[in-house]
């Protein structure tokens, strides 16, 4: 089967959404899509109705109407990094986690260092929400999209704003 994919103009730049047998394979910032393209190999620019749901629902997030996403997904990575990424759907909108409440979640308090690095290669940003995963120190770390559009993630997800 093929991977489909559309671009998406969000406040945090462009983003591509990439689909495949109706599942959502990936959310990737336009500047790392080149890195991402290998993975998602002949993939076709194409309206989907699975992709427009998640256009819409992407939409809505940064619109502030959304905390939640309720899209078909399909992580493709080992058990490990499979497991990091299905635990940040378990941090809730407006909250955050350490690294190491991270791997705590996933019952191994010492990968913390494997679960930053598996966070860095999320498939699904924003949808898995790794901009909810700060330092120890409470420091933002690390974000594919880059520091200031995690600040603006976790800005947007403020109580504040809810």
């Amino acid at each position: 089967m093929n991977y489909f994919h559309q671009k998406l103009a969000t406040p945090i730049g462009s983003m591509v959404v990439i689909e495949k047998s109706g599942r959502i394979q990936g959310v990737v910032f336009q500047n790392t899509w080149p890195s991402f393209r290998k993975r998602f190999a002949g993939s076709q620019e194409k309206k989907t109705p699975v992709l427009a749901e998640a256009k819409r629902q992407l939409a809505e997030y940064f619109a502030g109407r959304r905390r939640s996403f309720d899209l078909p997904l399909e992580l493709t990575g080992t058990a490990f990094q499979n497991k990091v990424w299905q635990s940040l759907a378990g941090i809730p909108y407006g909250e955050t986690r350490t690294y190491k409440q991270q791997a705590q979640s996933i019952q191994m308090p010492r990968a913390v260092r494997a679960v930053g690095r598996t966070n860095g290669s999320n498939p699904i940003c924003v949808v898995l929400p790794c901009h909810r995963v700060i330092g120890s120190d409470g420091s933002l770390t690390g974000y594919a999209g880059g520091l200031n559009v995690k600040k603006f993630l976790l800005q947007l997800e403020a109580p504040s704003k809810q």
